[in-house]
């Protein structure tokens, strides 16, 4: 392969895998300049992105790279500014682009909003009617209905999407009002900064103007303190100004362990709407206006196709129909549906993965943040009692193993332990729509990870 089409093969598969903004972050401007031997050398921007995808990535490369050519044994980063010819001054997201979709990535530089997420381009199903609704509501009247709106829920299921677009609808409807956008992965970072460079005062400040605040991915605050600490008081002060707060998580704030018991209070005082998983019809619904959105098309078998093996990430939906932009754009030519099946039969798998009950069990520990050891241990303490609950509903639920080999896996209790277990999840669930919630994310963690 040369150059050019191996490194499109490459980043259509990354992008099946990460975030739009991470793939944006430390994809954007590289590109591979040679294969010598066995050897491929990639020129990336600089050496920021060079660190970062030798440490985090290089493996990943290596894995993709080497299925397309075993002979390749190394790869290398070198710092060194792309051909002008593969990125255009405004590409368009097409099959002539010639490199995917980096157009989608022109960042607001003051509310780090990207303009493509709008609510025009969000598929709304009964899996996601819920939030869709307060979304709309938020951005209609920002601060005083649904403070703090908290949208939870799996991996690639369009959190992203609607948090972004509430903002680019405020800032459409309110010219004069600040929007700010960020992950909390970068919220973190600043305050870490900010304490190093002895500039709280500044970070402060700059929180305290914003009249919409929008967080990515805050689970990612729990265990972290002087963070923590520190966004509480950017809430307090945000809220009693009528200010709106946007919160996003893979999970509801009573499932976010080591999270500070008065941000959970804070998160749970306004609306929470979770998104689940779309149903096929969604999915083809969403294949259909991402190829609408990028002016291509392909046949309903394709899409019905590529919905029935993707079914529970609409990230990874939006990948494989760019690896099926790269192919029509590299063979001249639409792929027929043996094609469609060929190009993924690698890269999907139809058949469910493998559960096992120590897979089960090492999922439920991963969620509740505990040590495996602690849920298969005697402890009676409630945030491990909940969990060896939630483990042992799991095994009889998913599994169908029996009560007394339950029992056995948890250090040799007693069956009717597992029985007591099993029904007073199956009983509380019917009434506990946060832990019905959780347990619904934990099998989707067991089933996709």
């Amino acid at each position: 392969m040369i150059n050019e089409e191996l490194w499109q093969s490459v980043l259509a598969q990354i992008q099946l895998n990460i975030s739009q903004v991470n793939f944006a972050t430390w994809f954007k401007n590289t590109e591979i300049i040679s294969q010598k031997k066995e050897k491929v050398v990639i020129s990336v921007p600089n050496s920021f992105v060079k660190e970062w995808l030798e440490n985090k990535y290089n493996t990943d490369i290596f894995k993709i790279i080497h299925k397309f050519n075993d002979k390749i044994k190394e790869i290398e980063y070198t710092i060194g500014k792309p051909k002008l010819k593969i990125f255009k001054k405004n590409p368009v997201v097409s099959p002539e682009t010639d490199q995917l979709e980096f157009q989608q990535f022109k960042i607001d530089k003051n509310s780090n909003l990207n303009p493509r997420y709008i609510f025009d381009s969000f598929v709304v199903g009964s899996f996601n009617e819920l939030p869709h609704a307060a979304a709309i509501a938020v951005a209609k009247n920002p601060g005083f209905v649904y403070n703090p709106l908290f949208i939870y829920g799996g991996t690639g299921l369009g959190k992203t999407h609607i948090l972004q677009a509430i903002g680019n609808e405020v800032i459409k409807n309110f010219k004069k009002k600040k929007i700010q956008y960020i992950p909390s992965e970068r919220f973190t970072s600043e305050v870490v900064s900010a304490i190093r460079n002895h500039q709280m005062e500044l970070f402060k400040a700059k929180y305290k103007d914003v009249d919409v605040l929008i967080i990515d991915d805050i689970q990612f605050i729990a265990g972290k303190e002087k963070t923590q600490e520190e966004f509480f008081n950017v809430f307090n002060v945000l809220y009693e100004s009528n200010k709106q707060i946007i919160l996003s998580s893979d999970r509801p704030p009573r499932a976010i362990q080591s999270l500070a018991e008065r941000l959970k209070s804070r998160f749970e005082g306004g609306m929470i709407a979770d998104i689940s998983i779309p149903d096929l019809e969604t999915r083809i619904a969403i294949l259909k206006t991402k190829a609408q959105e990028k002016k291509v098309d392909f046949s309903t078998e394709t899409y019905e196709y590529v919905a029935s093996i993707i079914q529970k990430n609409i990230r990874e939906l939006e990948g494989a129909l760019n690896h099926l932009i790269v192919y029509q754009k590299l063979n001249n030519q639409k792929p027929d549906i043996e094609i469609v099946k060929n190009i993924f039969k690698n890269l999907f798998s139809v058949k469910q993965p493998i559960v096992t009950p120590k897979k089960i069990i090492q999922e439920v520990a991963d969620f509740y943040e505990i040590k495996e050891k602690d849920i298969l241990s005697k402890s009676r303490k409630k945030e491990i009692v909940g969990p060896r609950q939630v483990a042992m509903y799991l095994l009889r639920e998913e599994l169908k193993n029996s009560f007394p080999f339950i029992g056995r896996k948890f250090n040799g209790r007693d069956h009717t332990t597992a029985i007591h277990s099993y029904k007073k999840i199956l009983n509380e669930i019917i009434k506990n729509k946060r832990l019905e919630g959780e347990i619904e994310l934990i099998k989707e963690k067991i089933l996709t990870g």
